[in-house]
Protein backbone atom coordinates (compact mmCIF):
# COMPACT_ATOMS: atom_id res chain seq x y z
CA UNK A 1 0.00 0.00 0.00
CA UNK A 2 1.10 3.36 -0.56
CA UNK A 3 1.68 6.28 1.59
CA UNK A 4 -0.33 9.51 1.04
CA UNK A 5 2.39 12.18 0.01
CA UNK A 6 0.98 16.00 1.25
CA UNK A 7 2.38 18.19 -1.07
CA UNK A 8 4.65 21.34 0.24
CA UNK A 9 1.98 25.00 -0.63
CA UNK A 10 2.49 26.15 -3.50
CA UNK A 11 4.19 22.94 -4.90
CA UNK A 12 0.37 22.03 -6.38
CA UNK A 13 0.80 25.35 -8.33
CA UNK A 14 3.99 24.02 -9.81
CA UNK A 15 3.05 20.84 -10.92
CA UNK A 16 -0.17 21.69 -12.36
CA UNK A 17 1.69 24.35 -14.75
CA UNK A 18 4.63 21.66 -15.65
CA UNK A 19 1.20 19.34 -16.29
CA UNK A 20 -0.26 22.00 -18.57
CA UNK A 21 3.67 22.35 -19.88
CA UNK A 22 2.93 19.20 -21.98
CA UNK A 23 -0.49 20.78 -23.70
CA UNK A 24 -3.85 21.56 -22.87
CA UNK A 25 -5.63 19.16 -20.56
CA UNK A 26 -8.79 18.56 -18.55
CA UNK A 27 -8.64 18.63 -14.54
CA UNK A 28 -8.71 14.92 -14.16
CA UNK A 29 -5.89 14.77 -16.87
CA UNK A 30 -4.07 16.82 -14.78
CA UNK A 31 -4.79 14.38 -11.95
CA UNK A 32 -3.14 11.50 -13.79
CA UNK A 33 -0.22 13.05 -15.29
CA UNK A 34 0.55 14.66 -12.23
CA UNK A 35 0.17 10.55 -10.28
CA UNK A 36 1.93 9.03 -13.54
CA UNK A 37 4.98 11.14 -13.35
CA UNK A 38 5.56 10.68 -10.18
CA UNK A 39 5.46 7.06 -9.99
CA UNK A 40 2.07 7.12 -8.46
CA UNK A 41 3.51 9.03 -5.27
CA UNK A 42 1.42 11.80 -5.49
CA UNK A 43 -1.96 11.90 -5.72
CA UNK A 44 -3.84 15.18 -6.44
CA UNK A 45 -7.14 15.14 -4.85
CA UNK A 46 -10.04 17.34 -6.44
CA UNK A 47 -10.70 18.89 -3.43
CA UNK A 48 -7.02 20.58 -3.80
CA UNK A 49 -7.40 20.73 -7.45
CA UNK A 50 -9.71 22.46 -8.65
CA UNK A 51 -9.42 25.20 -6.31
CA UNK A 52 -5.78 25.37 -7.54
CA UNK A 53 -6.98 25.66 -11.04
CA UNK A 54 -9.42 28.62 -10.29
CA UNK A 55 -6.21 30.36 -8.74
CA UNK A 56 -3.77 29.65 -11.31
CA UNK A 57 -6.49 31.33 -13.79
CA UNK A 58 -7.63 34.16 -11.80
CA UNK A 59 -3.93 34.85 -11.59
CA UNK A 60 -3.64 34.86 -15.69
CA UNK A 61 -1.43 31.40 -15.31
CA UNK A 62 -3.70 29.57 -17.17
CA UNK A 63 -6.89 29.96 -19.67
CA UNK A 64 -9.49 27.64 -19.88
CA UNK A 65 -12.37 26.58 -22.30
CA UNK A 66 -15.61 24.16 -22.72
CA UNK A 67 -14.62 20.88 -24.79
CA UNK A 68 -15.33 17.14 -25.19
CA UNK A 69 -13.08 14.95 -22.98
CA UNK A 70 -11.75 11.49 -24.58
CA UNK A 71 -14.76 9.52 -23.05
CA UNK A 72 -17.11 12.23 -24.79
CA UNK A 73 -18.03 13.85 -21.14
CA UNK A 74 -18.13 17.89 -21.29
CA UNK A 75 -14.99 18.80 -19.90
CA UNK A 76 -13.11 22.15 -18.99
CA UNK A 77 -9.98 22.41 -20.29
CA UNK A 78 -7.20 24.80 -18.96
CA UNK A 79 -3.51 25.49 -20.88
CA UNK A 80 -0.63 27.89 -19.81
CA UNK A 81 -0.40 31.57 -20.46
CA UNK A 82 2.12 33.19 -21.59
CA UNK A 83 2.65 34.31 -18.32
CA UNK A 84 2.12 30.99 -17.16
CA UNK A 85 5.21 29.80 -18.75
CA UNK A 86 7.14 32.66 -17.35
CA UNK A 87 5.91 31.27 -13.37
CA UNK A 88 6.70 27.89 -14.46
CA UNK A 89 10.24 28.99 -14.82
CA UNK A 90 10.41 30.88 -11.90
CA UNK A 91 8.66 28.33 -9.59
CA UNK A 92 11.41 25.58 -11.01
CA UNK A 93 14.00 27.57 -10.46
CA UNK A 94 12.51 28.86 -6.92
CA UNK A 95 12.11 24.55 -6.20
CA UNK A 96 15.72 23.55 -7.50
CA UNK A 97 17.19 26.57 -4.54
CA UNK A 98 15.00 25.61 -1.89
CA UNK A 99 15.46 21.25 -2.76
CA UNK A 100 19.44 21.88 -2.55
CA UNK A 101 19.47 23.50 0.32
CA UNK A 102 17.33 20.97 2.44
CA UNK A 103 19.19 18.09 1.02
CA UNK A 104 22.70 19.91 2.04
CA UNK A 105 20.60 20.08 5.62
CA UNK A 106 19.59 16.73 5.52
CA UNK A 107 23.73 15.61 4.02
CA UNK A 108 24.63 17.02 7.06
CA UNK A 109 26.24 15.13 10.25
Amino acid sequence: MKEKTDLLQGTLDMLILKALQLGPMHGFGISVLIRQMSKEVLQVEQGSLYPALYRLEEQGWLSSEWGTSENNRKAKFYKLTPAGRKQLVEETSNWERLSTAINLILKTT
